[in-house]
């Protein structure tokens, strides 16, 4: 059973940084594309990152480009999303995930969904 199993997350404070970690278990994430969502309480879920296997292209929405970075492991198994300069407004729920697509300019319909993780930025 293809799974992503997810680790990392917690309670930091404004200004902090916390790394988020995504490996892959009963499959190869080797040659598909890696995506970072998070869901705050009361909002919908919304992307954030994306690492295209193809090409290696990271991508980043507005509201955390230049403080978040998108990475894979050394044996490209498993992902990690670097998260820096935290802000309250980042609290929520981070989930990984694959489309089964090799690059991020064709998103698809998300066939793994990771556990999900919460990160609560607080003072």
């Amino acid at each position: 059973q293809a799974q992503l199993l997810q680790s990392g997350g917690g309670l930091v404070q404004p200004g902090g940084s916390l790394r988020l970690s995504c490996a892959a278990s009963g499959f190869n994430l080797d040659p598909y594309a890696v995506r970072w969502f998070r869901q705050a309480p009361g909002k919908e879920r919304e992307k954030i990152s994306c690492l295209s296997a193809s090409d290696g292209r990271a991508y980043y929405e507005d509201s955390v480009k230049g403080r978040f970075t998108i990475s894979r492991g050394p044996a490209r198994n498993s992902a990690f999303l670097q998260m820096n300069d935290l802000k309250p407004e980042d609290t929520a729920v981070y989930y990984c995930a694959t489309d089964y697509h090799t690059t991020c300019r064709l998103p698809g319909d998300i066939e793994v969904w990771g556990q999900g993780t919460l990160v609560t930025v607080s003072p």
